[in-house]
């Protein structure tokens, strides 16, 4: 049976998540990983530096957030990629994640044993790179949403603290990290090309092909 137009037209259809989809193909690599990991941080880690991905399909925000979450170095690194106005709430959203991940990672019955239990040191990292406004780095905390905050600060106490780092991707922006980055930059470039070439009136789907063409080494 020959397949109809209104079927063909559909497969057709450019994919509306390309940001996501492109995001999780290229940073799903332990090589990518490793090369983005020391840009941002600053540091040299050796190519043989093990990685273990352990990214919950959909635990954080349903299909509006695309996450990556990797062991390395004995550091569990929550890595998300947002395409919107940064949420002030998502040091909130984040630690729920992270309670879902060292549930996966550890033994939580091992909690009633006398013996501590070693976890590895979280650390929190968003990449912005939607069309808002938003400076290169921020950093979003915790003990901000805690509801006696003015005595908090008063006080320079908390008895909980999650800290997320934001970098704003977009093409102009972090060129430090993106020059040491060349997968994070390629990315930056293609998704600041689409939206170029869409504000020309071209539609996505030939908005995505002139990308891909001028990216293409």
């Amino acid at each position: 049976m020959e397949t109809s137009n209104q079927e063909q037209e559909q497969k057709l259809q450019p994919n509306r998540e390309h940001k996501s989809s492109v995001f999780s193909l290229l940073f799903s690599d332990p090589d990518v990983l490793r090369e983005l990991y020391s840009a941002i941080e600053g540091v040299n880690l050796s190519p043989d530096t093990p990685i273990s991905i352990n990214t919950l399909t959909d635990a954080l925000i349903k299909g509006k957030i695309n996450d990556i979450s990797f062991l390395i170095d004995n550091r569990l690194i929550v890595l998300i990629e947002h395409q919107s106005t940064i949420n002030d709430n998502m040091p909130l959203r984040i630690l729920r994640y992270f309670v879902e991940i060292l549930e996966r990672i550890i033994n939580m019955n091992k909690m009633f044993n006398r013996k501590q239990i070693k976890i590895p040191r979280p650390e929190f990292i968003v990449l912005y790179n939607g069309e808002n406004p938003y400076p290169e780095k921020s950093t979003l905390r915790l003990s901000d949403a805690f509801m006696d905050v003015e005595r908090l600060v008063s006080e320079s106490k908390t008895s909980l603290e999650l800290v997320v780092q934001v970098y704003n991707i977009n093409h102009g922006y972090n060129k430090e990290i993106l020059q040491k980055s060349e997968t994070l930059n390629g990315y930056s470039l293609l998704i600041d090309k689409i939206r170029e070439y869409q504000k020309t009136g071209l539609t996505l789907a030939k908005s995505i092909e002139l990308a891909v063409k001028y990216c293409k080494p």
